[in-house]
């Protein structure tokens, strides 16, 4: 991925890493548009930085994903970058049947909503040039936070549907590199991690991810150090100890 001169739209950009991402694209010299539910803090955010676009998307509602298509397509024909990032990311007791609509939700979101905003926005994509689908998943993809079981399921089936749509997109020589952002647990307000001293500070995670993203355009992975650890965890023989520390925070 070229690090200026991009059209990137992304979702759940309104804080968090999503924020923090289109505040550092933008800053680099990219069109960024960022999609969230809240006009409210849409607005906020384009007048607090001006050049930034704003589109109202709500990535659990099939209708919302159509109309922000048919949106960005008129007035963005240049889009050449989607970065998935909306989420959530809640705690369950699989005891307690009321954590099913937890579950859910957590499919809806993270799950759905990815893949139907893939399926909707990546014929815009394709034929653009230096074009980019990035999936944020989460190193709990590859070793589970047992108190969060299905955010974590989510996220390892992004991992494995970025792996085949990186493959399908190459094998169709459709132009389209594939990037999968593996956050550790960062200082957001995603499980009311802002204030946590064991998270990643926001802007550190965001420094280290643009860096690689610098050092190697063509990354299939980005993967802070932090997150390392997690990532590699079977391949280094630790999956074990590692779940057991998880297990423990």
């Amino acid at each position: 991925m070229k690090m200026t001169g991009n059209t990137i739209l992304i979702t759940g950009g309104t804080s968090g890493i999503g924020l923090g991402l289109a505040l550092r694209l933008h800053e680099a010299g990219n069109k960024v548009i960022v999609a969230g539910r809240r006009k409210e803090l849409l607005d906020e955010i384009t007048a607090e930085h001006p050049g930034i676009d704003a589109l109202v998307l709500d990535v659990a509602d099939p209708d919302s994903i159509a109309r922000a298509r048919e949106t960005v397509a008129a007035s963005h024909p240049g889009l050449n970058v989607l970065v998935n990032n909306a989420g959530i990311q809640l705690l369950e007791n699989l005891l307690d049947p009321a954590g099913l609509q937890a579950a859910e939700d957590h499919v809806t979101v993270n799950l759905l909503g990815t893949i139907r905003m893939t399926y909707a926005f990546l014929p815009l994509l394709v034929g653009n040039d230096d074009a980019v689908v990035m999936n944020v998943t989460s190193a709990l993809a590859f070793v589970p936070l047992p108190i969060t079981p299905t955010y974590n399921a989510t996220k390892a089936a992004l991992h494995s549907f970025s792996e085949s749509l990186r493959i399908q997109l190459a094998s169709a020589d459709a132009g389209v590199q594939v990037i999968e952002v593996v956050p550790p647990a960062v200082r957001t307000t995603l499980l009311g991690q802002q204030d946590n001293e064991q998270s990643m500070p926001l802007d550190d995670f965001l420094t280290e991810t643009l860096d690689l993203l610098r050092e190697k355009p063509d990354a299939k992975e980005l993967v802070v150090e932090r997150a390392r650890f997690i990532r590699d965890a079977v391949a280094t023989g630790s999956y074990d100890d590692v779940l057991a520390m998880i297990s423990r925070s």
